[in-house]
């Protein structure tokens, strides 16, 4: 049995074809057969005009806006972003009007099409390199948000392009999961933790629902399930292929199978994105064990698990695996690396998905065991893949009343390390300069982490689309 693992869908976009009446109108005619033949090869859904209702299924004149409004409309369910196509120069402001009248708030990527050297005649001239320009002029006077192609113009169907679209694809779902994203919270956190702290209301009022549980409900649902539950059978049989270890305390498994179990059953009575875990002391006092393998499993499975119930390195969490279509973790800016000021150790004690790990191994939590070696079974320890890397910390600002971030590519190396917990090494460029923003802005000791760089999707969406405060390095 696999864990919760959610199926990335991509998204449906609204397709607007930009046209002017002086300029070739086949060149339309030819956009809208590749762009469609784009959406088609890359398994995309689209919402476009057909060439019968407006000349050539584009859009110039106030008719053609307010038709391709009414079908966006009709469709807003659907679509989570717009792609502007401009094979010629196109009319500005029959884009925009379209854009006011639909008024689906969702992220919108302009494309213009490379005119040819040898095609610069009447016939051939495209002129989408300055109509570019005019519709953005005009999107900017209405206050409409855009992303723009990594190049100014690009074919349609080039590669440039196809990569453009894919990020675009990643923006548009976590701009839509957020506005829509629910997360769970599972005890109260660590009494000393107030670094962790976090405002509701913030969130709820960027769309961020919390769905609080106490954790004595939890210890109450698992007293109730017997041991030789279906549910409790097969759980134990995926923690004992999920990694290695030299033993497996039977009581021990036994415990993180229930635990696994109730904390599922919870997720997807909720509809929850993700959650946040009570991880010390009580559950090991109370229960015996540690909950990190458990919550590394969760992580794998594309539902994010954060540690010491941190709700807002969770979101940094979900964010970011919403952005690569990986699993994420949960890190400690942890140490210095000797005397480099570019590296760092980056550590926890742990729970990391094990994807994140070159070798990994479920033994006795290495801190809290040194004190409750009979009530720490069931941590994830191995070393960090060296891989490229984005760091990610979100905040509720509270003084502000805003949400605020900071974000940070990297790279994790093989430099020599001899510690324990999940642990690497990253090099980041100009880190100490990021320590002190660090320090200077209040963010948390946590910090979310994925083995990919995403910085670009990540701050396009929340700085474009959602005017969130991310500090990018």
């Amino acid at each position: 049995m696999s864990f919760i693992q959610l199926k990335e869908l991509k998204s449906c976009f609204g397709i607007i074809l930009g046209n002017r009446d002086v300029f070739p109108d086949h060149l339309v005619k030819e956009g809208r057969e590749e762009i469609l033949d784009l959406m088609n090869e890359l398994e995309y859904k689209y919402i476009i005009l057909d060439e019968e209702d407006t000349p050539l299924g584009a859009v110039e004149t106030y008719s053609d806006s307010k038709k391709c409004a009414e079908l966006f409309k009709k469709n807003s369910d659907k679509i989570s972003g717009i792609i502007i196509c401009l094979s010629n120069f196109g009319d500005e402001k029959g884009i925009a009007t379209t854009l006011r009248l639909a008024n689906l708030n969702v992220p919108i990527l302009i494309q213009a099409s490379s005119d040819k050297v040898e095609k610069m005649g009447r016939d051939y001239r495209r002129d989408s390199f300055c109509g570019k320009i005019s519709v953005c002029s005009v999107l900017y006077q209405y206050g409409i948000p855009f992303t723009l192609t990594k190049t100014h113009t690009c074919p349609i169907q080039s590669e440039d392009f196809k990569s453009d679209i894919f990020k675009f694809d990643r923006i548009c779902q976590i701009v839509k999961k957020l506005k829509n994203a629910r997360f769970g919270q599972i005890g109260t956190r660590p009494n000393a933790f107030e670094t962790v702290r976090y405002s509701e209301k913030i969130l709820e009022i960027n769309g961020i629902t919390i769905e609080p549980i106490d954790l004595s409900e939890i210890f109450g649902k698992i007293a109730q399930l017997a041991d030789d539950t279906s549910d409790v059978l097969e759980k134990i049989d995926f923690i004992e292929h999920y990694t290695s270890t030299k033993t497996f305390p039977e009581p021990d498994i036994l415990k993180l199978a229930k635990l696994a179990v109730v904390v599922e059953r919870w997720v997807l009575e909720k509809e929850l994105d993700g959650f946040a875990f009570q991880c010390w002391p009580s559950i090991q006092d109370n229960f015996g064990i540690v909950p990190c393998a458990v919550m590394s499993m969760f992580s794998e499975g594309l539902v994010p698990a954060a540690c010491e119930v941190d709700i807002s390195g969770l979101i940094g969490m979900y964010i970011l695996q919403v952005a690569s279509g990986k699993p994420s973790a949960i890190l400690d800016w942890n140490n210095n690396y000797g005397n480099d000021l570019n590296k760092m150790v980056l550590f926890h004690c742990s729970n990391l998905p094990k994807s994140f790990f070159q070798d990994t191994r479920m033994t006795i939590h290495p801190i809290i065991g040194d004190d409750k070696p009979d009530a720490s079974y069931g941590a994830i320890q191995g070393r960090i893949k060296s891989e490229p890397c984005t760091l990610l910390r979100i905040e509720t600002d509270d003084l502000y009343g805003d949400m605020k971030g900071l974000l940070v590519e990297g790279n994790y190396t093989d430099d020599p390390l001899d510690t324990f917990g999940g642990y690497g090494v990253v090099e980041i460029p100009n880190l100490q300069a990021i320590l002190k923003t660090l320090c200077r802005e209040g963010f948390a000791h946590h910090v979310a982490a994925s083995l990919s760089q995403v910085s670009e999707i990540v701050n396009e969406a929340l700085t474009t689309y959602l005017s969130w405060n991310i500090i990018r390095f």
